[in-house]
């Protein structure tokens, strides 16, 4: 209990320190997170009519997980805070802008992607909301890439390879470096079909916007794949009860 005390401590203060740093740092620079009044307004619009049955979907089955279990709520609660912690995280580009990991591939091996669609739009309501890292208005575009489409790629690789190879370790760091690296390929997608180019269209400029992150976001991404294995070995040394229940509810909805 005192391990897991002090756990959540030394997560609360890296939680602090990353919104002191995210609200004092220059205007000028720009995380991934899509900004305020950036998408022309039916973008907008429709990004969020994607997005909101995902988020109901989620909802449903946040409230099943804490009835049917009420012991991991402190395990939704990391995958949250995790999630938060990664990516309120705005690392300089080589491009000139910046990027940042996303932490949502954890919580997609723990849960599956639906309750990160709940957990992951949360975090990025915080983070418009108090960082100005994103905005209200894209929060749809935003939430789609980085809480639908990257837990649901992620989870799927898991899946996969958990089948082709059925080395655990292995198959966490792929889900969360692929969940990081395919965010930014559908952020990438949502600004290239509202800007498509004026020679090449819709083509050249995903090739444009997916180049302006992708050199960057690699690394990034082979960074939270090891540093999810990380956690998830500490997490068979502290919760070791907590994520055998995890584990035997997910083999369970999976076998039904």
């Amino acid at each position: 209990m005192k391990r897991k005390k002090t756990w959540m401590s030394t997560l609360l203060l890296v939680a602090g320190f990353v919104l002191y740093l995210s609200v004092n740092e220059p205007q000028s620079a720009y995380a991934m997170h899509i900004m305020e009044g950036f998408l022309p307004l039916g973008w907008a619009i429709f990004w969020w009519v994607l997005f909101i049955p995902f988020f109901i979907m989620g909802l449903r089955a946040l409230i099943r997980i804490t009835k049917e279990t009420p012991e991991l709520k402190m395990m939704l609660g990391l995958a949250g805070a995790f999630t938060f912690v990664l990516s309120a995280l705005k690392l300089p580009s080589v491009t000139g802008s910046s990027s940042h990991p996303t932490g949502t591939g954890l919580g997609a091996v723990m849960f599956g992607p639906l309750p990160m669609s709940v957990l992951g739009s949360i975090v990025l309501l915080f983070q418009a909301l108090l960082l100005a890292h994103g905005g209200l208005t894209t929060l749809g575009a935003n939430a789609f890439s980085m809480a639908v489409a990257g837990p649901m790629v992620g989870y799927a690789v898991y899946r996969w390879m958990m089948g082709a190879a059925g080395k655990q370790k292995l198959s966490i760091f792929m889900a969360a470096a692929m969940a990081d690296l395919s965010t930014y390929v559908m952020t990438s997608v949502q600004l290239s079909l509202a800007f498509p180019a004026e020679q090449g269209g819709i083509a050249a400029s995903f090739i444009k916007f997916g180049g302006i992150f992708a050199i960057t976001q690699i690394p990034l991404a082979i960074s939270e794949g090891l540093l999810t294995v990380l956690i998830w070995n500490w997490l068979q040394s502290y919760n070791s009860n907590e994520l055998s229940v995890l584990q035997r509810k997910m083999k369970g909805a999976r076998e039904q």
